[in-house]
């Protein structure tokens, strides 16, 4: 599979409403001077749906849990297409703990050249790693394999921290899951029922 163009590009700026309504500017600022710190951005196809809800509650759960989260201090961003009220339900019932965005509009999606997974019956699961000067440093696709993000991430700062490589970094269960082609002999009724209930 083809990396993504924007890797080791300068991380596309965007405003979108966040979970309560308020527009959140990306590259996230504090006091109008741009956050120094690893960015995990992911976007996820719908809020509420069962692989997106253990997607985001795996993040959650990762800023807690994981060492090279509180280590690196990465900062992680939630992005779908849900409109802001679907949002702040899903943070609120979730207790999410990082900002959450509604793109309606596909602003963040056409920015990071975000399209359709899922033999296109939805928007894809990508998830960003941007390392602390802003630049694009690894992407996953995977729409099916919700596990497979935090995963992911863990890698990449691993890679970062180290500054071992500025290359795509790869794992045999990441790089299974970067296709989002089913797999080679599934029944309909098995990619149908991915689309329905894990593929979101």
């Amino acid at each position: 599979m083809a990396p993504h163009p924007l890797i080791n590009e300068p991380a596309p700026e965007f405003s979108i409403p966040d979970a309560n309504g308020h527009m959140f500017k990306f590259p996230p600022e504090e006091q109008g001077v741009r956050v120094k710190k690893p960015i995990a951005l992911f976007f996820y196809p719908e809020a509420g749906t069962y692989g997106c809800t253990r997607e985001a509650c795996q993040f959650r759960d990762a800023l807690v849990e994981k060492e090279i989260f509180k280590r690196t201090d990465v900062q992680v961003i939630g992005i779908s297409p849900d409109p802001v009220p679907k949002q702040k339900r899903f943070v609120e019932s979730q207790n999410l703990t990082y900002p959450v965005l509604s793109d309606e509009k596909h602003v963040a999606y056409q920015a990071f050249h975000v399209g359709k997974g899922l033999l296109g019956f939805s928007d894809a699961r990508t998830t960003f790693v941007i390392d602390n000067k802003g630049i694009i440093r690894d992407s996953l696709s995977a729409t099916i394999n919700y596990n497979a993000h935090v995963k992911f991430v863990i890698k990449a700062l691993e890679a970062l921290e180290s500054q071992s490589s500025v290359e795509p970094i790869h794992d045999t269960d990441v790089d299974a899951a970067r296709s989002d082609d089913p797999p080679s002999s599934p029944s309909r009724e098995e990619l149908g029922r991915a689309a329905y209930v894990v593929g979101a």
